[in-house]
């Protein structure tokens, strides 16, 4: 079991990922839906709290089993974190999911709101977030595994833990770029794969909608 300061950094940096993500998801999500600040504010709360706690379990869980495979241990935390990320997004923007979005057609005049809309930019955005938050901390991994192999490898760790930092930094760098280019911003969607009532009121084959970010 780790002392109670390791502990409490696991927790607070768990806590400012998810704080952060959660907030950002709420922000840059669709919001033409009905909502108001309370409900977003209620949904934020406990998105972060279910998250952070989500987050924290594979932490936890080395703590009290410690493992000895090495690649175990080290790639437990980045699934869950890839699946956190894209959990999420599911739950930051559910209200889109319930509510629906605003549909338009090729000219920007709103159609309508559909959930199945909805639920397709969510579906989207957790998969991008899933790669970007995956990639970001595999790929550190795999560099300081093969980087210990050489003669350059940091003796102190002070120097291990800028190193890491550092490969971090840049691969999401790299990563969110790509990550935010996965799907355009304004969707796309066959009007047959909508609600009978958005069908009815348009002869649109194809309709449009904003994702989100």
């Amino acid at each position: 079991m780790m002392p109670d300061t390791g502990i409490k950094s696991i927790i607070l940096t768990q806590g400012c990922l998810y704080g952060y993500t959660t907030a950002f998801n709420i922000t840059n999500g669709n919001a033409s839906y009905s909502h108001g600040p309370v409900e977003r504010t209620l949904l934020g709360a406990g998105v972060f709290v279910s998250s952070t706690f989500i987050g924290l379990i594979p932490h936890l869980f080395q703590m009290k089993y410690p493992l000895n495979n090495f690649w175990l241990k080290r790639t437990l935390p980045i699934v869950f974190l890839a699946q956190v990320s894209g959990m999420n997004v599911f739950a930051s923007r559910s209200f889109e999911n319930h509510r629906g979005i605003e549909v338009m057609d090729k000219e920007g005049h709103v159609v309508g709101h559909s959930r199945k809309a909805g639920r397709k930019a969510i579906k989207d955005t957790a998969k991008s977030r899933a790669v970007l938050f995956g990639t970001s901390a595999l790929a550190p991994e795999l560099f300081i595994h093969i980087f210990k192999r050489t003669r350059f490898y940091p003796q102190t760790l002070l120097s291990l833990v800028i190193l890491r930092m550092s490969s971090t930094f840049f691969t999401m760098g790299l990563m969110v770029p790509v990550s935010f280019s996965m799907f355009p911003q304004i969707g796309q969607i066959q009007c047959s794969q909508l609600e009978e009532k958005i069908q009815s009121s348009t002869e649109e084959k194809e309709l449009f909608y904003y994702r989100g970010v």
